[in-house]
Order: structure tokens, then sequence, then C-alpha cells
């Protein structure tokens, strides 16, 4: 019990600590750039446009009955005023004041929505025509980046400024942004700079599910993913594009990748670097494939999680500093706290194309990502809990299942753009439901609709129960392959060389501690758990063509230190045989020699506890002359 205390304050000291960051940045916020001469001319250019656009929507806007208006104001004031309800034990994760739980709160949003559904009954009509899409549009966009930011931006140079006069003369482009969510804090110029690079950079960005992508990454990345010294934004970013799109086209990436609507390719990239990317998509090929091909969404290629990521406090990392192996690698060492733990799972998830995003919550770091059945959150609780990138876990969960219709999805998006071209300000991002003008309340209370009338259902948090723990799931169903004859076959070679294939044991079974597999590559392989309390024997029988020493090898991948395995031979000799830290590869052991006697010979494997988590392809018996 003091231990799970221990941890929680470790998780919560991380949490705080990230919290802090989160704030420490807002208020560093860059000041406004001083204006130039030219670009004091573009400010007054972004705002006429903005001015004239605001006009001509106004004249154009829909009539409201100010009876159903001043009702839908009058309930949605009072859903606000609903207090949060006491927390006398003090729970971390205390329901919040929007809780179905909460009696004042259920009350009060019930009459909301009623009386929200008969304003829209009003506006209906207006907001399914696209008559003033365009115009819709462009000024969502424009009241969004700010004529006072697109003229700092575009003052820079020409082809700044002629990103910027580009993009507000694409009317298809705009609309297309726009319905994907926009720029991250309005950084259109930016997100744009990045966008046209990766155009020059590859031919296949300017179509189909790559220009998906391209676009999705530069709106959610205006600032790029990570920062690199010695490279621009847009390098950085053209370097990650690359990457995925080569391993789209080596069919590497999740068969979902290239099925997704626009919006979701906004979650593509996670904040982390190009090498954390590929190395750990190469090595999960490599150490567990069968990760990659599980039936359940949920865990697929988080899973590793579970398997590899022990939750650990107080691990000192710096003792590896010498190593010069990156900080992701080195959670594999030793594990880590909720955060490292959170940290893998996004990279695991995001660097096979699924969409994900980070989910903090009180005292503990979680994940969120898309499966086919809808989003959820993984190794953490529920959505109600979350909060990422200025929104809360509600929010953005709320937009996911709208989103699942967009034709009526159009009319939530014009609605908040109506909001915008009469200078409302939006709902509140962090406070469910709270905050903003007339039409902006309306597009909240019409996402809600949406979801009622398709009756969505919602997954429930994934691994809550572990997110502070090591305990594995023992009651699943442990799955079996079928392993053909030729993958059990013992080779012997005209020089004498054995090649023992794992799956030529007795019995190639599944087990909570052994897990048999088909490689990315061809073949079988096996690995050897970190979970499980009990040592597990695989045995082999091996017909040597002559009596004599062999030099004994495995073809290993191992993602840890300090690994090794057991040959028992013949039920007599015992030897302890270390293997390489492979980083991820395929690699052999250092050769050991045994003595094996002509004609029939027994070896059994297995790994001492504490096991570090092998992999392993095949057993090499070579002569020694």
């Amino acid at each position: 019990m003091k231990r799970r205390t221990m941890m929680g304050m470790l998780c919560l000291t991380m949490t705080l600590l990230m919290g802090v960051c989160d704030v420490a940045s807002a208020a560093r916020k860059k000041p406004a750039v001083p204006l130039t001469a030219r670009g004091e001319k573009l400010l007054a250019t972004y705002t006429d446009m903005l001015s004239a656009l605001k006009k001509e929507i106004a004249a154009s806007s829909p009539a409201i009955d100010e009876q159903k208006k001043t009702a839908f104001l009058t309930a949605y004031a009072a859903v606000e005023s609903v207090l949060t309800p006491p927390n006398p034990k003090g729970l971390t994760n205390a329901p919040p004041r929007y809780a179905d739980s909460n009696p004042p709160y259920k009350q009060a949003q019930e009459k909301a929505v009623t009386a929200a559904a008969a304003v829209q009954s009003d506006i209906d009509v207006f907001l399914a025509s696209d008559k003033l899409h365009g115009q819709l549009v462009k000024c969502a966009m424009l009241v969004d980046a700010t004529p006072r930011g697109l003229a700092e931006f575009a003052q820079q140079g020409k082809e700044h400024e002629a990103l910027v006069t580009n993009l507000l003369a694409d009317e298809m482009l705009m609309k297309r942004i726009m319905e994907m969510g926009g720029a991250f804090e309005g950084k259109y110029g930016q997100s744009m700079q990045i966008y046209t690079a990766i155009q020059k950079a590859s031919e296949r960005a300017k179509k189909g599910v790559f220009q998906q992508l391209a676009l999705g990454c530069a709106l959610e990345h205006p600032e790029g993913n990570v920062k690199k010294e010695g490279k621009t934004t847009s390098e950085v970013m053209v370097e990650m594009y690359l990457d995925y799109e080569q391993a789209y086209l080596n069919k590497e990436l999740d068969p979902a990748f290239g099925t997704y609507r626009d919006w979701e390719y906004r979650f593509i990239f996670p904040h982390r670097s190009v090498e954390d990317v590929t190395w750990l998509r190469k090595t999960m090929r490599n150490y567990r494939p069968d990760h990659l091909t599980m039936k359940d969404h949920k865990w697929r290629y988080v899973r590793i999680v579970k398997t590899d990521v022990p939750y650990t406090g107080g691990v000192d990392r710096s003792q590896w500093d010498d190593l010069e192996f990156s900080f992701m690698q080195k959670i594999f060492f030793k594990g880590g706290i909720c955060g490292p733990r959170a940290f893998m799972g996004k990279l695991s998830t995001a660097t096979f194309g699924i969409p994900t995003r980070g989910a903090r919550q009180t005292g503990h770091a979680a994940m969120s990502r898309w499966t086919p059945d809808g989003w959820t959150t993984v190794l953490g609780a529920h959505w109600t809990h979350n909060r990422w990138r200025g929104r809360c876990g509600l929010d953005f969960f709320l937009e996911t299942q709208a989103r699942e219709r967009p034709d009526d999805y159009l009319k939530v998006l014009r609605s908040q753009w109506l909001g915008d071209a009469i200078g409302e300000s939006p709902v509140n991002g962090m406070n469910y439901g709270i905050g903003g003008g007339l039409w902006h309340a309306l597009s909240f209370y019409r996402k809600l609709a949406i979801v009622e009338e398709a009756k969505l259902i919602e997954l429930a948090p994934t691994g809550e129960e572990l997110a502070e723990s090591n305990d594995e799931v023992t009651t699943e169903t442990i799955p079996q392959i079928k392993i053909p004859k030729e993958a059990k076959k013992i080779i012997v070679g005209e020089s004498g060389v054995i090649t023992i294939p794992v799956a030529a044991c007795a019995s190639p079974k599944n087990t909570e501690k052994v897990r048999f597999m088909h490689s990315v590559d061809g073949g079988i392989q096996v690995h050897y758990n970190l979970v499980g309390k009990r040592p597990e024997l695989l045995r082999y029988t091996v017909e040597a063509p002559a009596a004599g020493k062999y030099e004994l090898t495995a073809n290993v991948v191992t993602i840890t230190l300090n690994g090794g395995f057991l040959v028992r031979l013949n039920r007599r000799t015992m030897v302890d045989i270390k293997v390489p830290y492979t980083v991820g590869k395929w690699e052999h052991s250092k050769p050991v020699t045994i003595d094996l006697k002509e004609g029939r010979n027994s070896l059994q494997f297995t790994v001492r506890p504490p096991n570090k988590g092998l992999t392993i392809k095949d057993f090499t018996l070579t002569p020694v002359k």
C-alpha cells in the first residue's frame, strides 16, 4: 500500500510539473511583433477583408424567435451556475460539476437541451445551406488567425506574404482547412509554410491520403512537433512526413491508415523525433509482431506498455547516459511511472499511423487513441478527467463522436463560424459546455443532439486498472497460432551446421509466459514474456551427425540490458548464455561451446527470473574444427 501511495505521489509530481510547464509556456507567449511599413499595409488589407465579410454575413443571418432565444440563454446560464459537488473524501478523480451523477447539473442540462432544440428548428434550414459557406469559412479563418497575426507572419518576406495571399485566394483549401478544425493556435501562415514545404518535397503529398496527412500534420503542428538543433520547423516536419509516407508505401502502417476522415490525420505525428518513430516501428516489428495484429484494436500497439514497461518509480536513467541511447529507449530498461508509460503508449500507437493524443489527468498521465469503434482513453480514467492542449477530455470526445456524421457536423461548424462573424467568444474548451455566445452555445448543443440521435456507443476506458500497476490481465484467452510443418524442421547443413527453429520444440503452444508468433519477414519466432511468475521450458531434440564440440548461438532481439537464458544439455550440463542488447534489431549472441554426442541430444531452454523480455527466432550449432 505504501508503495502504491509513493508511486501515486511521484506520478502526481510529474503531472503537476507538466501542468506548471503549460502555465509557464502560456506566460512566455511572445509579445506582439512590431509591424513594418509593409506589415501595416497588410494589416489594413486583412482588416478590411474581415470587415466586409462580417457585414455580408450579418446581412444574411437568420432571425431567431426572441422568446425561444431568451429561454435558451436563460437555461444555458443555469447550467453554468451549477456548483461543483463537494468532495469530502478528497478523491483525486472526483466527479466534476458537469457529470450526470451531479443531479443539479443533469436537471439544468436537460432543460438547456430542450430549449436548444426549440431554437434549432428556426435555424436548421440556414445551417443546412451552403449558400454562405465560403464567406463563413474565410471569415472564421481571419477571426481565428487575426489580421494582426497574419500581418506579422506575412511581413517577413515575399514568400511569407505569398503564402497568406495564396491561402486567402484558395476557397477550396480554406474550406478544407476550416472543416478540419483550423490551424492550432491560429497559426495559419506557419501551417501553410510546412504544408508547402512537404508538397515541394513529395509529389505524392498533393493528393489522396498523403495530402490528408500533409495538411493535417501542418495544421496540428504549425510550430513543429519537436525542435531539432540545426533544422528549421519545416525541415523537421518534412522529415517526419517522408518517414510516414515511405512506411505507408512499405505497408508498415496499420491497415486503417488511409480510411480516416480528414480531421483525424491531425493526430498522427507524435511529439517525438523521427528517429524515435523509426526505431520503435522497427523494434516492434522485430520484437513483438503479435502486438501489430491484435484483434482488440484498443490494445493494438499500445500493449507494449503492458508487456514491457513495468510501473516503477524513482528510476535514475542518468546512469545510462554514457550509452548514448534516447530517453524512449531507456524507458524499457527499468520502466517508469505513468508519464513514461503514457509516452511509450502514445509513441507505439502513433508510429503505426493511429491517431493519438495525450490525456493529462489530476495526478496522472494517460493517453487517448482512435479505434474503428471510436476513441478511447488508455491507461487512465474516463474522458471526464482528461485535458490536453487547451481542451478537456469530454469536449474533445464529443467532437470525435459528432464528426461521425459529417453532414450534420457542417451545421455545427457553420453555427460556430456565424458566432465568430458577429464577434462572439467560443465555448470554453477546458470547461465542458460553458461560456461563449449564442451561436457557439447552439453549436455545442447541436453536437450533443447529433450523438443522441445517432445513438453512438461510448467505449469504456482501456486499461484503467493498469494505469499505476504492474498487474497483467490474466483472464484473457491466450491466442494460439497455426505453425506449418516446415517451420518445425531442424536443418543439418552439409558442413554439419545445425539450425534449430524455435517452433521445433516439443510443444509449441502459447502460454502466459511464452508466445509463438509469425515474423514479419516470414517464419516463426518466440517471445519469452516479462510477465508470468513461473519459468517455462522449451524442449528440443537434436540429432547430431557427429560427436564433438559445437558453438551455440541464438538469433535474438532484446530491448533492455543484461539479458540472457539458460540451456540444459542432455539433462546434465547447464549453460548460461548472455545475450547482447540489440536495441530492437536482430543479432546473434556470442558463441558458447558445448559438447554434443552423436545421435540424439536434448536441449532445454528457459529464462531465469527476473526476465528482461527476450525474442528468439532460431538457435545455431556450429561444429568446432
